[in-house]
């Protein structure tokens, strides 16, 4: 970073120039060369709370971490939201023991050795995070961290104004009118639908029927989305029996 601030390298200027020509899959390949990463991934806030929704990636081990993050709930992505800052991890071997206790032993199970996480919101509006993945024998450069922070404002920008009027509500959740930047990549509302199902089923707040849904989804090692769309279906129903849910022939789930 020179005196007068954070200058970009031709590379990030012209991925930054194609954000809203194209795929926000070939943004994130783009982004990634650029930044030499292991993986890049931007998650979108969507529905209510702090739930942040894998949007575009890019195959192999970002794709795994996205959806561990989504499936536990925790992470520097989830933590970068919740404190509206960036949480950046180049090695998460030295991360505190205990801050994500699930997510860091299968994180290194699925091949992530450094994470950096960018949020994308402005003023009062949380819109999502943008999230590298680096190696441990090639860490982001200073230009590199300069390119990753210009990517994050160019996607912050291009969610915040590229919209229809309406897009956004309450902290920067997407409403269920899909953009042209949902449109791609947002499906899992079943998630959505099994948090409400499982709210009523168990009468309690739809904040702790998602860690319910989460803990089943780990314990039994399946994607989040998998084990929602079995609530969704009836194949799987939530008690609070101290067994766990059971599913529609009565065995457990």
């Amino acid at each position: 970073m020179t005196e007068w601030g954070p200058v970009i390298s031709d590379g990030m200027a012209e991925v930054l120039r194609s954000l809203g020509r194209g795929p926000g899959d070939e943004v994130m390949r783009a982004g990634a060369e650029v930044l030499a990463a292991d993986g890049v991934a931007v998650a979108l806030m969507v529905g209510h709370g702090h739930l942040a929704e894998p949007l575009w990636w890019t195959p192999g081990a970002s794709a795994r971490f996205e959806e561990l993050q989504y499936t536990l709930g925790e992470g520097p992505g989830p933590e970068a939201i919740r404190t509206r800052t960036h949480v950046l991890e180049p090695d998460l071997e030295a991360v505190r023991r205990g801050r994500w206790p699930a997510l860091v032993p299968a994180a290194r199970r699925a091949g992530v050795h450094g994470v950096c996480c960018y949020f994308l919101g402005a003023g009062g509006i949380r819109l999502g995070v943008l999230t590298v993945l680096s190696s441990p024998d090639r860490k982001l450069t200073e230009q590199q961290h300069d390119d990753a922070l210009a990517l994050a404002a160019g996607l912050t920008t291009a969610l915040l104004y590229e919209n229809p009027p309406g897009a956004w509500h309450g902290e920067g959740e997407v409403t269920q009118e899909r953009t042209m930047w949902a449109s791609g990549g947002l499906h899992r509302s079943v998630v959505h639908q099994a948090t409400g199902m499982i709210s009523v089923q168990l009468d309690v707040p739809l904040a702790e029927a998602l860690v319910r849904l989460r803990a089943h989804a780990y314990a039994s090692g399946r994607p989040l989305g998998e084990v929602a769309q079995d609530v969704v279906a009836r194949k799987l129903r939530f008690s609070n029996d101290v067994n766990g849910p059971y599913t529609a022939d009565g065995g457990k789930g």
